[in-house]
């Protein structure tokens, strides 16, 4: 009985952080604007990857490999929104749009 719990709350984990990174593919392609895919990447790849991960180690019994598991899930919880946040800052500085905005409100 308890093998079904593990393997039901494993597979909903697995169902829904595939459904996140499915969710942020149809995002990269659906939206026009680069700061619109760029949040829609991130989510998917923070919240997708991570659901997947620890989807592997509520199923599984090895310690040492649920560690390894929630180093990858720190990893890019950590790299992931600063990378992110770099990017972001690239397009508002290359845009001229924004470099417009800027200007004007520094005035």
């Amino acid at each position: 009985m308890g093998e079904w719990i593990v393997f039901g709350i494993s597979a909903l984990l697995l169902v829904t952080g595939l459904f996140l990174m499915l969710s942020a593919v149809v995002g990269q392609y659906r939206f026009k604007y680069v700061l619109n895919r760029m949040h829609a990447a991130s989510m998917g790849d923070s919240m997708g990857l991570g659901l997947v991960l620890l989807s592997l180690c509520v199923g599984n019994t090895d310690g040492w490999l649920i560690a390894k598991y929630l180093l990858v899930v720190l990893f890019v919880w950590l790299t992931s929104p600063t990378a992110g946040h770099l990017i972001a800052r690239l397009e508002i500085a290359t845009d001229s749009q924004y470099q417009d905005e800027m200007e004007m409100i520094e005035k």
